[in-house]
């Protein structure tokens, strides 16, 4: 039995899809290329915009031609708050639908399909699992999913995912009634997979979750975990994936800056440099907050990687709050800007509000502020020439003819160096950027 695999959207989603790849193969299963013939497909979907749903049921529709007697698996966030709503096409193709915090039960599922249709001539109907009404309701309580242990496919840092669901309800995002309320992985359970990685000779980790601010085993808050990370044997790097303004305190910058592993790279979410554009959105902060976040981290680390992301478009966003939008992402100086046009999420706040922004305007505004990120990149890796990096090395490659090792500093530069026999992938160097 053949089967493939196809990933959209997150981080999480991609190290969930790997744990499913493992389930596969730990289930006797060779595993093929998404393009070629195969008897399973999964599809991990996502539903962060509009065109990450068109992405999901093209790609589940694809499976389907593909060979149209395969077992067709749909899962993820796309799935999952369409059938919610009702609003899954019954012409889909996907067999088998599996719930957020169901993905455990895979091969379960496709058992079960194959034996139902061994006993029926017709093909067997449409399989769900997992599925309650009103996820992101507090009456429904969910434990965090454990999912098998597997090794990524990135060879030089492995992401570990400590965390799911969000209780911050923004009023453009569709992701807490996807992924439900929020969970913490057991802390012990970390440290355990962080051990086996090590020694499967990963020398960087990366935190990943949906609110990994939130985290929370019993007490032990997302700090506290990162300091336990950086006492197994074998791990040289800690990497945030993203973290909220607020979680940013003296006490904890104070706290992280002592943590000699962790990367001096922190993407901060914004959204917006607009006071009254961040109430619409329902975030937790307002730009003085972040200002003042940003500082503290300046204030303990020496120069680092501040990322963002921003939407622009957002409903009543007037050429104003635009303006001074850009205006605080240019103050703050940011080493990379993430900029997204915003997209309406049947289901949110922001999908009725009044004053919805043209395309026009939004495709303008995202040109400006993607032109500033450029600019503020550029400074960045500028201002660090001359200076010492530590890179970790990833993989060989060609460039205007010449060999060059290429990998990342720990403020995630990227730097290339010339090739040599005495470096090889997964060395961690220090090097001059020149």
């Amino acid at each position: 039995m053949k089967a493939a695999l196809h990933n959209l959207g997150c981080k999480v989603n991609a190290y969930e899809t790997e744990a499913m790849e493992q389930m596969l193969i730990d289930d006797g299963y060779d595993i093929v290329p998404f393009d070629e013939v195969a008897d399973v497909y999964v599809i991990n979907t996502c539903s962060v915009t509009h065109i990450a749903d068109r992405k999901s049921r093209q790609m589940i529709r694809r499976a389907r031609e593909l060979n149209p007697d395969a077992v067709v698996v749909a899962c993820g966030c796309y799935v999952q708050t369409a059938q919610d709503a009702g609003t899954l096409p019954d012409d889909l193709g996907c067999d088998i639908l599996i719930a957020n915090n169901h993905k455990h039960e895979l091969i379960e599922q496709i058992d079960k399909h194959l034996g139902s249709r061994s006993k029926n001539a017709s093909t067997a109907a449409r399989q769900t699992c997992g599925y309650v009404s009103g996820i992101s309701s507090p009456s429904c309580p969910q434990e965090y999913e454990e999912l098998p242990a597997f090794t990524p496919h990135e060879h030089t840092r492995a992401f570990i995912k400590v965390q799911d669901g969000c209780n911050q309800f923004c009023s453009y995002c569709i992701i807490p009634y996807a992924r439900g309320r929020v969970r913490s992985r057991n802390m012990e359970s970390v440290l355990t997979e962080t051990g086996r990685l090590s020694k499967e000779g990963f020398k960087e980790i990366v935190i990943t979750g949906i609110h990994v601010g939130s985290y929370d085993d019993n007490g032990k808050d997302l700090i506290d975990l990162i300091e336990a990370i950086a006492k197994v044997d074998g791990i040289e790097r800690i990497r945030l994936s993203s973290v909220e303004p607020r979680i940013i305190t003296y006490e904890n910058a104070k706290r992280l800056a002592d943590i000699e592993k962790l990367c001096p790279h922190f993407h901060l979410s914004l959204q917006s440099g607009c006071d009254e554009t961040l109430v619409r959105m329902n975030r937790k902060y307002i730009t003085d907050e972040y200002r003042e976040a940003v500082r503290l981290l300046r204030e303990q680390f020496d120069d680092p990687a501040i990322t963002t992301d921003v939407i622009v478009g957002f409903p009543g966003e007037t050429e104003d709050e635009f303006k001074r939008s850009y205006e605080f992402v240019k103050e703050i100086g940011f080493y990379e800007l993430h900029v997204f046009k915003y997209s309406k999420r049947s289901g949110t706040r922001a999908a009725k509000m009044p004053d919805q922004v043209s395309a026009q305007d939004k495709q303008k505004r995202s040109d400006a502020l993607i032109a500033l990120g450029n600019e503020m990149a550029e400074e960045y890796r500028k201002a660090h020439i001359g200076r010492t990096l530590s890179v970790l090395i990833e993989e060989q490659i060609t460039m205007d003819g010449q060999e060059y090792w290429t990998g990342f500093s720990k403020e995630y530069i990227r730097v290339n160096i010339p090739y040599t026999d005495e470096i090889h992938a997964g060395d961690i160097i220090n090097n001059t950027l020149y």
